[in-house]
């Protein structure tokens, strides 16, 4: 998937966008939620691929070159002032017929965001595809399922057609969770902060 977007909308020079970062190399991408510039270096150290916000964090530009990935429902344009590189859209709550879903993802590709669409069940993900066609899926429970979150997201990866990017966020995950997530073709998985270079076979963390 080509950039085609001026190098102004870019929050790093040089930095890779987040879809680039998922769909290269033949390993699952690790992901990890930061709440301060420490965190995001420690986890490029250890090996992430992009990082996931919940809220702005100021002096993250000079403290890493990962992509940002907003993670909040809130708009594209939000996620563009916070320096994020992608944002996650909910379906739930953007599946009206009033056309919201089609203008958030509008907005947010012509803002020169990837846009993560997050969906829940079987019914959401094919709204998804027939209404927008997203490149990349995040594969979230609604706290309904029974099989818990990881079997849910493994269930759901089943129905994302081939060429798309299947992302999952697995709170308390390690790394037999990790592999059996990348055994069954996700790209990449949100983890928390923590001992990433265990889940991302990289560098080993500094003490």
């Amino acid at each position: 998937m080509g950039d085609g977007f001026a190098p102004e909308l870019r929050h790093v020079t040089g930095a890779r966008r987040f879809s680039q970062a998922i769909a290269e190399g033949d390993g699952i991408s690790i992901v990890v939620h930061v709440n301060d510039p420490e965190a995001a270096r420690a986890a490029e150290e250890q090996g992430a691929e992009a990082v996931a916000l919940r809220r702005p964090l100021e002096g993250l530009s000079g403290a890493t070159s990962l992509p940002l990935l907003w993670r909040p429902h809130g708009s594209p344009e939000q996620a563009r002032a916070a320096g994020a590189d992608a944002c996650v859209l909910a379906l739930a709550g953007l599946d009206d017929d009033e056309g919201e879903l089609e203008r958030s993802y509008r907005a947010a590709l012509e803002l020169g965001l990837d846009c993560v669409v997050e969906v829940r069940n079987d019914e959401e993900l094919e709204l998804a595809l027939e209404r927008i066609d997203p490149e990349i899926f995040l594969l979230a429970g609604n706290g309904e399922e029974d099989a818990g979150p990881l079997a849910h997201a493994l269930e759901l990866l089943q129905d994302v057609p081939a060429g798309k990017l299947a992302l999952a966020e697995v709170k308390t995950s390690g790394p037999d969770d990790v592999a059996e997530l990348e055994r069954a073709g996700v790209d990449g998985v949100i983890v928390p902060a923590g001992n990433v270079a265990e889940l991302a076979g990289g560098a080993q963390p500094q003490v």
